[in-house]
């Protein structure tokens, strides 16, 4: 599956649990692990386990196995590694505490940062 169709999935998936806040990175020129990084937030740890499991389960249905699945006993950020895209599914405090978003949004490629 295309990395494209797999980023419509994933944000399906977690639009349709009604996930909060849903952001796509594109980290293809910083990071050789992934293509995309996916963020969300749920407003429970029930909600961010169910957001989890939403997309592990349509991502079966494409035919796609999740590489590993960490966090889901806690709950509070659960990771969904599909290869192409990592999906991080947080709830709020947590996700503010780490801010994904601001680490890799930085704009300087990650080939930059190595000749720094």
């Amino acid at each position: 599956m295309e990395t494209e169709n797999l980023q419509q999935l994933v944000v399906a998936a977690l639009s349709d649990l009604k996930a909060q806040d849903i952001q796509v990175i594109d980290v293809r020129n910083k990071t050789p692990i992934t293509d995309l990084m996916v963020i969300a937030s749920g407003t429970s740890d029930r909600h961010v386990k169910s957001l989890a499991e939403s997309v592990v389960a349509r991502a079966r249905q494409a035919g796609i196995r999740p590489l590993g699945i960490e966090g889901a006993r806690d709950a509070e950020w659960v990771l969904v590694d599909l290869n192409d895209i990592i999906v991080h599914v947080m709830l709020p405090h947590v996700r503010d505490f780490y801010s994904l978003e601001r680490l890799w949004m930085v704009d300087e490629p990650m080939e930059d940062r190595a000749h720094s």
